[in-house]
């Protein structure tokens, strides 16, 4: 609709007396039309829409039928083809009646927005529907308690999840707000990071169904995307709870901005507060201070100068207003300017004690970086997990704790000098991140010495681990975007790193585009990357099934869903792969490894009957081109669309997962059933010999 926007610009503009040429009458009835025609497509979409939402369909076809008549109104009052005739002089037209295309136009605004707005309210339910089935389907699956079952729910609950990242993530593309589109890019983040973590502490649970600790981990996970559920239903439907703060008032950045906008607005208004308020305002932004000045990893440096700048900030206050109260009542050039360089001497105090905050929370966090850069206790942690020791266990499981309660502590600190409201919210995600899943590791490592034989407890604290691990990542690039902003090097909009990131170290990937992809082809990749990241979940459920963990077919299986999970992880610009040729180069692996599944499923075929066997031909037939195809893709030159062969990549490679997952739970049952037929002719044979 934005081109029928500037058209009916053009018309209502035209001017009365211009010279009517064939040209310029021909010209409006084209525009007249370009708008009927944008005007009837539009209305063909809401009605599409009204037909899905019977609770609303009245409401969108009443505004439907405004938007069509208004449509049809402009055109007709640009059919001035027939002016030329002398017959027709009597017709009303745009030159004989303007006031009628105004009419039409604000018709034509006021039906379009009605649309606009009960569409809106479609999506949202739609959101709040989703959400509903998500949940519905999580608390049947906190309630299993068989593994079979468990299987079937997660499959279901995995198709779920899907639909909802595909609709939030649609959602904040849509928004406008760069602050709620950060908050929902956080509590996205979190439901895509906890569904894995959520499959295999399930499975653990399924696993040690009496062991505390893995039970206490499960729910810890449900519990956090219960949270994050609501935290997206509160951002798409705009209703706080009560009690919520605005997370500005803890800002120390946001309050110095503040304070020095009230101190200039003396120059024009020597009464716009009293110095009572001011005061106070400068006393609980300098309060705030005491996040640095209490925290046990301040240097005695960095303490003493914030200490020093905030008092001389309450010097300067003073003595502004001492200069302040003068010029109320001495209106000259003299007090005038005694007033300006006071304003500007405080202003300058605020701007050192920036600078001051700024480094101080920097370098706590450079310094906790390069202190974590070999994750020394999760390493420790899993090899007393495995070893049994519960004694390793309880030291490095204090270790971690001390080590989460630093680096929540310096999120807090990062936040106080982010500089932007995005930047504070992926702060306290990262805050949040780190208080929750420093506790989870250590439940986690606990069933593990515990179990120190059990493959899915290892697996379970891996998951765990990784989170952590990628979080300490997304710290590094988030302190290298509050350093960008706090120098000018960056404005207020960058890729949010709570969000599933397509290709951090893309500095190779060009779409068609000349520079990097759009935020549409982001969300694209992003989306099919989460659905590679669930079919491997899928595909592992499967391969537990098998008795048989070496055979060949589970093999080259589980070969492939590990190569799936480094690219799905890809997506997220985490893993092994840190290149697009890296990735090339692994989807080639992939391919020549489906290839090779086919293979070995097709030689299990011929001990099958007809039926089994051409049920599993079937599957083969889809796998084998589709592994051709992806060969194709990863040797073919795009010279610099890498970025859209890395896309028809991914979308290759979650068709194959999809038909992996199918084959593995088939091959299965015919396995199970040959053995039963193969079993039952063996007691059959049996019982004959005894006879004889």
């Amino acid at each position: 609709m934005a081109c029928s926007d500037s058209a009916i610009t053009t018309l209502i503009n035209h001017k009365d007396n211009t010279k009517k040429s064939d040209k310029t009458l021909q010209a409006i009835q084209r525009v007249g039309q370009a708008v009927n025609l944008a005007v009837g497509r539009f209305v063909k979409v809401g009605e599409a829409i009204a037909n899905e939402n019977w609770d609303l369909k009245e409401e969108i076809n009443i505004a439907c039928i405004e938007a069509k008549q208004a449509g049809e109104t402009i055109a007709a009052l640009t059919d001035v083809g027939s002016m030329n005739h002398p017959e027709s002089d009597s017709q009303i037209t745009i030159f004989t009646d303007k006031s009628g295309v105004i009419k039409a136009a604000r018709l034509l605004l006021s039906s379009v927005t009605k649309v606009l707005l009960l569409a809106d309210r479609v999506v949202i339910k739609q959101i709040i529907r989703s959400r509903n089935k998500v949940l519905a389907t999580m608390e049947r699956l906190e309630k299993v308690n068989s593994f079979q079952e468990f299987v079937q729910i997660f499959s279901q609950f995995g198709n779920e999840m899907v639909e909802f990242a595909h609709l939030t993530g649609d959602r904040q593309n849509d928004l406008k707000d760069e602050k709620k589109k950060a908050k929902m890019a956080a509590a996205r983040a979190v439901l895509e990071k906890c569904t894995m973590m959520l499959l295999t502490a399930s499975k653990t649970c399924l696993r040690h169904p009496n062991c505390e600790s893995a039970h206490k981990n499960k729910e810890g996970v449900f519990d956090r995307m219960k949270v994050a559920l609501d935290k997206v239903i509160e951002i798409v439907t705009e209703c706080k709870p009560n009690g919520e703060t605005d997370i500005s008032s803890i800002s120390i950045f946001t309050g110095i901005k503040e304070f020095k906008m009230n101190i200039e607005t003396l120059r024009e208004n020597l009464y716009f507060q009293s110095k009572e308020t001011l005061s106070a305002t400068l006393e609980a932004l300098l309060e705030r201070t005491e996040d640095f000045t209490d925290c046990a990893y301040t240097s005695h440096e960095h303490r003493e100068r914030i200490l020093e700048l905030s008092t001389q900030a309450r010097l300067e206050l003073q003595q502004l207003i001492s200069v302040w109260l003068q010029a109320q009542s001495k209106k000259t050039k003299s007090i005038a300017e005694e007033l300006e360089l006071m304003i500007l001497k405080i202003s300058h105090s605020l701007n050192e004690l920036k600078k001051e905050l700024h480094s101080t929370a920097a370098q706590l966090a450079a310094d906790l970086l390069k202190y974590h850069a070999d994750h020394v206790v999760l390493k420790a942690l899993k090899l007393t997990g495995v070893e049994g020791n519960l004694e390793g266990l309880a030291e490095y499981a204090c270790k971690l704790s001390e080590q989460k309660e630093r680096l929540v502590e310096t999120c807090r600190l990062l936040r106080h000098v982010s500089g932007t409201e995005p930047l504070e919210i992926t702060c306290i995600h990262a805050e949040e991140t780190f208080q929750v899943t420093g506790q989870q590791i250590i439940s986690a490592a606990e069933t593990l010495t515990l179990h120190p034989s059990s493959k899915i407890a290892k697996e379970n604290l891996d998951v765990f681990c990784e989170a952590w691990e990628s979080q300490i990542s997304d710290l590094s690039t988030l302190l290298r975007e509050i350093n960008d902003v706090f120098e000018g090097r960056r404005g207020e909009k960058y890729g949010y790193l709570s969000l599933p990131k397509p290709m951090k170290n893309n500095a190779n990937l060009k779409s068609v585009k000349p520079d990097k992809p759009d935020s549409e082809e982001q969300a694209r990749v992003a989306k099919v990357g989460l659905k590679v990241g669930l079919l491997t979940s899928d595909a592992n459920c499967e391969i537990e099934k098998w008795e048989d963990q070496e055979n060949e077919i589970v093999r080259y299986g589980r070969n492939m869903s590990s190569m799936a999970y480094s690219l799905y992880l890809f997506t997220r610009g985490e893993g092994p792969l840190k290149t697009s040729q890296d990735l090339i180069h692994q989807l080639e692996v992939f391919a020549e490894e489906g290839l090779k599944l086919a293979s070995s499923v097709q030689a299990f075929s011929k001990q099958l009957k007809d039926d089994d066997k051409l049920m599993l031909l079937v599957e083969i037939n889809k796998l084998v081109p589709l592994c051709h195809q992806l060969q194709t893709i990863t040797k073919t030159s795009l010279q610099n669309q890498v970025f859209l062969k890395v896309d028809k990549c991914i979308t290759k490679t979650r068709s194959m997962m999809a038909i992996l997952v199918q084959l593995l739970s088939l091959c299965y049952k015919l396995l199970k059933k040959l053995q039963m037929e193969n079993n039952r002719v063996s007691v059959t044979d049996d019982s004959v010999d005894d006879k004889t």
